[in-house]
C-alpha cells in the first residue's frame, strides 16, 4: 500500500516535484499536473524532510493507493467509457494515472483493446510536459510559403470527406473516398497509387502519392501522413462515421500541404500517404513499414502523421508533439515551427500509442504524432456524432501551418 500527493504545477516548482525522490519518494508529470507518492510506511518521514526543505505540500495527509500506480493512454474516451469504475488519480485527455490492484491489471490485460493501453508508471518521469520554444526568425520565402494555407480549401476537402456517409476501411464508401483523395492528389501532379491492404480477412487500400526531388544522386524522403478511414464503434462496417475530427482532419491537412508544395520544386523527394485500416489496428501503416525496402527505410528523414487536428481540448489552442528518443529532433523542429508561425502551446510526449507514427517509431524511423492538444477528452470520436459541428478550423490549420514549415524545411524547398 502506498500514499500518493497531487501537484498543480508551474514551470518554477517543477524542481522541487523532482526533488521529491531524494527524501524516499518517486514522482511522475503530466502537464501542468505532478503526483508524487511514496509506500505509507515512509509517508510521514517524507512529508517532514519535505517540509524541512521548504517543499509546500498542497495536500500534507496524502490519499491512500488501493493498489499501484499506472499509465494508460487511450484514444479519446475509450478507457474511461469502457471502465468508467476505475480509480483515476490523474487525468489529462490522452494520458491518464489509474490506481489498479493487480487483478484488475491482469483484467484489462485480458481485454486487448487496442484503442488504450496499460503501463506501468515510470519513476521520477515526465509524461507529457508542456513546453516554450524560442521562435526562429522567419523567413519571407518561408513566411509566404505558410500564408499560402488556406481555410477555404482546407474547408472543402474536410467537407468532402465528411460527406461521405462513413469511411470504414472495409466499407465500398471508403473505397470511393480512396478514389476522390487519388484524384484530388493526382490533380496537383503527384504520381499516385492505390496499394492494397490486408485489414483481417478483408482487404482496404492505402493511398500513395510521390513527388520526387531534384537533387543528383541519393534524396532523402519525407512523409506527410494521416488515415483515411473512420469507424462508428456503435454499429457495422455501414453505420454512419462522418469522423469529422477522426480523421478527415488528418486527411484533409495531408491534402492541403499537398496543394501547398505542389507549388514549389524541392531537392528532397517528398511522399504523402493516406492509410486505411487504421481504427482496425494500424494496418495499412505496419503493413506500409513492413514492406520497405532497406534503402527505402535509409532514405526516410521524417515522418510527420497528423490525427485529429481539430478539436480543442485546452483553454487555449494547443498541439501535442508524440514521438519516441529517436523522433526527438523533429519534435524540436515542429515545436520551434509552432513557435515561429503559430500561437499553438506545445505539448510533447515520448509515449507513443495507436496512430500512424507508432510502426515507423518500432523500425527507429524518426516519427511524430502531430495531435491536437489533451487536457480533457474528446467524446465525439467514433460516433455519428464526430461531425464538422465540433471542428475548430483555426487550431487545424495551425497545425497545419507547423507541419508545413517543418516539411518545406527539410525537402530544401528552393527559394525559402
Amino acid at each position: 500500500m502506498g500514499r500518493y500527493i497531487l501537484f498543480s504545477d508551474s514551470s518554477e516548482k517543477r524542481s522541487d516535484k523532482k526533488s521529491a525522490r531524494n527524501f524516499g519518494a518517486h514522482w511522475a508529470r503530466l502537464g501542468d499536473r505532478t503526483v508524487v507518492w511514496t509506500v505509507s510506511e515512509e509517508w510521514v518521514e517524507f512529508t517532514n524532510k519535505a517540509r524541512q526543505a521548504g517543499i509546500s505540500l498542497d495536500q500534507a495527509e496524502g490519499r491512500e493507493l488501493e493498489g499501484q500506480l499506472y499509465l494508460v493512454i487511450q484514444t479519446g474516451r475509450a478507457f474511461q467509457d469502457a471502465h468508467p469504475e476505475t480509480r483515476i488519480v490523474v487525468e489529462k485527455g490522452r494520458y491518464l494515472v489509474a490506481d489498479l490492484l493487480p487483478e484488475e491489471v491482469s483484467h484489462l490485460a485480458e481485454s486487448k483493446n487496442h484503442w488504450w493501453t496499460v503501463r506501468p508508471l515510470a519513476m521520477d518521469s515526465v509524461i507529457m510536459d508542456i513546453v516554450k520554444p524560442e521562435a526562429r526568425l522567419a523567413f519571407p520565402g518561408m513566411q509566404a510559403n505558410i500564408g499560402a494555407v488556406s481555410q477555404v480549401t482546407y474547408s472543402s476537402y474536410l467537407s468532402s470527406l465528411v460527406n461521405f456517409l462513413t469511411r470504414h476501411s472495409l466499407s465500398s464508401q471508403f473505397t470511393s473516398a480512396a478514389t476522390w483523395s487519388a484524384d484530388q492528389l493526382q490533380s496537383l501532379g503527384y504520381q499516385v497509387e492505390l496499394l492494397p491492404i490486408d485489414v483481417g480477412r478483408a482487404s482496404s487500400y492505402n493511398i500513395v502519392a510521390d513527388r520526387p526531388g531534384s537533387e543528383s544522386g541519393t534524396r532523402k524522403l519525407v512523409l506527410i501522413t494521416a488515415h483515411l478511414d473512420s469507424i462508428n464503434v456503435r454499429g457495422g462496417t455501414a453505420a454512419p462515421a462522418p469522423g469529422a475530427d477522426d480523421n478527415a482532419s488528418g486527411a484533409a491537412g495531408v491534402l492541403e500541404i499537398a496543394r501547398v508544395l505542389a507549388e514549389h520544386s524541392a531537392k528532397h523527394d517528398l511522399r504523402l500517404i493516406l492509410f486505411g485500416g487504421e481504427e482496425q489496428g494500424l494496418y495499412g501503416s505496419r503493413q506500409y513499414v513492413s514492406g520497405l525496402q532497406e534503402n527505402e527505410r535509409t532514405r526516410i528523414c521524417a515522418v510527420i502523421n497528423m490525427d485529429m487536428v481539430a478539436t480543442l481540448n485546452t483553454e487555449s489552442p494547443a498541439v501535442l508533439l508524440e514521438g519516441a528518443p529517436v523522433s526527438r529532433t523533429l519534435i524540436k523542429e515542429l515545436a520551434e515551427a509552432a513557435a515561429t508561425y503559430t500561437s499553438l502551446t506545445v505539448q510533447i510526449s515520448e509515449n507513443p500509442f495507436n496512430s500512424d507514427h507508432v510502426p515507423f517509431i518500432d523500425e527507429l524511423i524518426p516519427a511524430v504524432l502531430t495531435i491536437e492538444g489533451t487536457d480533457s477528452s474528446n467524446n465525439n470520436i467514433h460516433t455519428a456524432n464526430d461531425t464538422l459541428d465540433h471542428i475548430n478550423c483555426g487550431l487545424a490549420l495551425d497545425i497545419v501551418r507547423m507541419n508545413l514549415a517543418v516539411a518545406s524545411k527539410l525537402l530544401e524547398i528552393n527559394g525559402l
